[in-house]
């Protein structure tokens, strides 16, 4: 007997006639799943090739059911066109009173055939969304200048690092090592209840994707950035959303020394903020935050400021409300010429901070110590 629709994937499109049959024919061949579980739902906005005939002959071959809203707006942005294939992913579950999964990715990127199960295993282990990797698409990647994929492969093994540092530093449980920091539209999935509770995806024209990601761990929710959840992305110079993907790798081929993203930090300064993180959801857990305000002096926010951050609900929104606040926790992405000189100093580092929170742990804590009467008090 089939299985009820529980699981929606939402897929912006805008003028992908060269790519959308591999997106979609990747969408079809998913495995692992019940048949019946999953569901597609297309958002053709502001199509001006031939995306909508490609995708009308198509679909009589999908084995999944398919929904094909279209729709012209001037104002089309990518976080309105986002949002929009996500509430009709939302509306379609609600009209079937499945609570169920969200998942969306792009119109030129191609999913493994275990992406969707993937996923559903994250959110079956306890998380409430999930955010996964990406690659470029091997036979596009080839075609970029060498520089750019030399780069990336030290930008990859730096964040592969600092993440280690910071996992370890201030540790999320519901997120542990080994795991990453990509949030990206191209693979994201998120649990209805969630993504109502957040109030959908931004309507942003960009960065929609890394603005809900936010919005969830500020508001408490757990979200999982899971190594084995992987989507291939277009390697392409010109994309559909401005700031965008295609938008990066095209400004990193004109300037090779184009800084790298704002996380991409010095070890010093990673450590700093990752001590602070940590610190800070001690002192939350502890009632502290409010009575002592020395934390909000070092870190430069005047008192007024801090008041108002140390009364906000969720040490999540406290966390991320430091971070904006703090002038010495702004950020200061490293130049690629930095990167080689940064990893080696993380592999210096790291193998100490584990060794000493590996001591820490095995410690045990020490007794109060008892007090002894003295001898006037006994009179």
């Amino acid at each position: 007997m089939p299985s009820v629709l529980d699981t929606v994937i939402a897929v912006p499109v805008r003028n992908e006639a060269e790519r959308i049959v591999a997106c979609l024919r990747a969408i079809d061949a998913q495995t692992g799943l019940a048949p019946g579980r999953l569901g597609l739902v297309l958002f053709l906005n502001n199509c001006s090739d031939g995306t909508p005939d490609i995708v009308a002959d198509l679909l009589p071959r999908l084995t999944l059911p398919v929904r094909v809203i279209e729709r012209t707006y001037a104002g089309a942005h990518a976080g309105w066109a986002r949002r929009a294939a996500m509430d009709a992913a939302a509306a379609w579950l609600d009209e079937v009173g499945a609570s169920g999964t969200l998942l969306t990715t792009d119109a030129d990127s191609r999913v493994p055939p275990d992406w969707v199960a993937a996923n559903l295993a994250a959110l079956d282990a306890g998380a409430d969304a999930v955010a996964g990797r990406v690659e470029l698409i091997p036979e596009e990647a080839a075609l970029l200048p060498p520089s750019l994929p030399a780069r990336g492969r030290l930008e990859d093994a730096y964040d592969a690092l600092i993440t280690e540092m910071e996992a370890r530093i201030d540790p999320d449980p519901s997120d542990p090592w080994p795991c990453h920091r990509t949030t990206i539209g191209a693979s994201l999935a998120v649990r209805r209840s969630a993504y109502g509770a957040v109030g959908g995806m931004p309507e942003i024209p960009l960065g929609e994707d890394g603005a809900f990601v936010a919005a969830l761990l500020e508001q408490g929710f757990r979200v999982r950035h899971d190594r084995a959840v992987m989507v291939w992305i277009s390697a392409r110079l010109t994309g559909r959303a401005p700031g965008g993907v295609a938008d990066t790798i095209r400004s990193r081929c004109e300037e090779p020394d184009a800084l790298c993203d704002a996380r991409m930090e010095a070890v010093p300064r990673a450590l700093h903020r990752y001590a602070w993180r940590a610190r800070l959801r001690r002192l939350h857990g502890q009632g502290r935050l409010a009575h002592d305000l020395a934390w909000a002096r070092r870190l430069a926010i005047p008192d007024a400021e801090a008041h108002r951050i140390a009364a906000l609900p969720r040490v999540g929104e406290i966390v991320a409300a430091v971070d904006r606040a703090s002038p010495r926790l702004a950020y200061r992405p490293l130049m690629p010429r930095q990167l080689p000189g940064q990893i080696r100093l993380a592999r210096l580092v790291l193998p100490v901070l584990r060794l000493a929170l590996r001591l820490r742990r095995a410690t045990p804590a020490l007794p109060p110590v008892a007090t002894v009467p003295s001898a006037t008090a006994d009179a």
